[in-house]
């Protein structure tokens, strides 16, 4: 053989294993194919009954739900859905006014980011004019902040900082709808250096995050929170943001973690590293996203990650039931310094804080 032809060999060889390595996200058996689990998620929460904050306003896993849905539907170029999906938010804009989220809490003023998206689908101001004052009341100090919000907003932070892990994704999430939905770079700018804060206190050495600093545990959902946010982030954030480099390498550093320590069955446990621990889905599928979109976004190696995505993906799946409900899902968790807590927590079905999140995996399956 000619030296040309044994290097054209080689070249025709390796194109072949990297066309193999991409059909690892886009080719996978009945039942198991992004638009049929979708539909089957989307359709679903459509008759479900509000999930409520504290009784009282719409959650963070219902907005999440719902907006995962409406991806979808947007996606799939599905009318009927949109349409069920927008009937439903009109009735509580219009009927249901008193569980719309005021605007004091990261956990609630989250929300926006749900008319916001509304708003990017079908360019109605209302959705803007409900969705934008969410993002822009995080960077405004009210009359009544204390000493420690008055402190991180003279620093240049949202006064809702209050360094827990899942507060990078509920952050990231408005400030990254108000930037694709205005324009304004200021939205997102100002969440990357939230996010760098974060990660400078919270990461620890093997790119994962303890529920809290005085908690010493590796909390499946938490952690996923931060891996979606981060996610989040870097599909928006420009090119030249001085924030980006440090935002990468946070990240590359925790799935590289989590590659190391995804269990043999492909799920993540409900504490990371303990092999022990019960496999948890909605933190697998928040981390399943964060993979999936460093591997089809270029941020991570394919012939590394892909396999390590699709395995993941074929895990997560069979805890859908019949009713399209995702089984085994962590129920809501404060932090606590009993690493027995954590095995014991209860454990949902149809639990919006997973629905959500393999909604986000379907999406990003669903793309280029």
């Amino acid at each position: 053989m000619t030296k040309k032809l044994s290097t054209l060999l080689v070249l025709f060889i390796s194109c072949q294993y990297l066309f193999a390595q991409g059909n690892l996200l886009k080719d996978f058996p009945e039942g198991f194919g992004p638009k049929e689990v979708g539909k089957r998620l989307a359709y679903r929460f459509v008759d479900r009954k509000h999930m409520l904050h504290a009784g009282k306003w719409i959650s963070y896993p219902e907005t999440f739900n719902w907006t995962g849905a409406l991806k979808y539907a947007e996606k799939t170029k599905d009318k009927k859905l949109f349409s069920l999906l927008e009937a439903r938010f009109d009735k509580l804009t219009a009927d249901e006014k008193q569980l719309l989220p005021i605007m004091n809490h990261v956990d609630l003023n989250m929300f926006g980011s749900l008319p916001l998206e509304f708003y990017l689908a079908t360019k109605d101001k209302k959705y803007l004019e409900l969705g934008l004052p969410y993002a822009d009341t995080q960077w405004q100090l009210p009359e009544n902040a204390n000493a420690q919000q008055k402190a991180w907003a003279d620093k240049g932070f949202t006064w809702q900082t209050r360094l827990w892990i899942d507060d990078m994704y509920m952050i990231t999430i408005v400030q990254a709808q108000a930037y694709k939905a205005t324009g304004d770079r200021k939205y997102i700018d100002r969440a990357a250096k939230e996010m760098v804060h974060y990660l400078d206190e919270l990461q620890r050495p093997n790119g994962l995050f303890y529920h809290a600093p005085d908690v010493p545990f590796y909390w499946g959902r938490g952690n996923g929170w931060m891996a979606a946010g981060m996610t989040e982030i870097l599909r928006l954030l420009p090119k030249d943001s001085k924030e980006r480099p440090r935002i990468l390498e946070g990240y590359k550093t925790m799935m590289k973690s989590l590659k190391d320590f995804q269990s043999p069955t492909g799920m993540w446990n409900q504490l990371i590293d303990a092999p022990d621990c019960w496999p948890e889905t909605s933190g697998t599928a928040m981390f399943t996203y964060a993979l999936i979109s460093g591997v089809k976004q270029g941020w991570l190696d394919q012939k590394e990650y892909a396999p390590v995505a699709r395995k993941a993906w074929l895990a997560m799946v069979p805890y859908i039931n019949e009713k399209g409900d995702v089984r085994e899902v962590c129920v809501g968790t404060n932090k606590k310094n009993d690493r027995q807590y954590y095995y014991d927590r209860p454990r949902n079905v149809g639990d919006s804080h997973g629905q959500s999140p393999y909604l986000w995996c379907v999406l990003a399956l669903m793309e280029k």
